[in-house]
């Protein structure tokens, strides 16, 4: 399997970490009734720590999509060189260290590592051409 192949499986693992941690955190914050209910009542925003990981959740479900069509690509049409190679490093390790950054609620450097993130998805993509 080639490295871009396995940071698009990192990258699952990695939304699937998300999902679980942002949903327990909201279940600290609105009680576990609330998670075992339709959900059907209106309910403030998230606060602080919680709030946090579910904005960082919705952050990686909006560029995953573009990141693993990127890697598909690339992979499909026997596109694999540095990179790509370097692009996937980039992608996946930024959105790591974005995740704890954003926790954390660390302005600009986390912006910063977002543009990091981002440029790994378009070296991929410049690796197409």
């Amino acid at each position: 399997m080639t490295v871009e192949l396995w940071m698009l499986a990192l990258s699952v693992v990695l939304g699937l970490v998300q999902i679980v941690v942002a949903s327990h955190a909201a279940s600290l914050q609105r009680g576990y009734w609330w998670t075992a209910s339709a959900r059907d009542a209106e309910v403030p925003p998230l606060t602080g720590l919680p709030g946090r990981l579910e904005r960082a959740l919705y952050n990686f479900l909006e560029t995953f999509p573009l990141f693993a069509a990127a890697v598909l690509i690339a992979h499909f049409a026997g596109r694999h060189n540095a990179l790509t190679v370097w692009g996937a490093y980039l992608y996946f390790g930024a959105r790591v260290i974005y995740v704890f950054l954003y926790a954390f609620g660390v302005p600009v450097v986390r912006s910063l590592v977002w543009n990091v993130a981002t440029l790994g998805i378009c070296m991929i993509l410049i690796a197409l051409f």
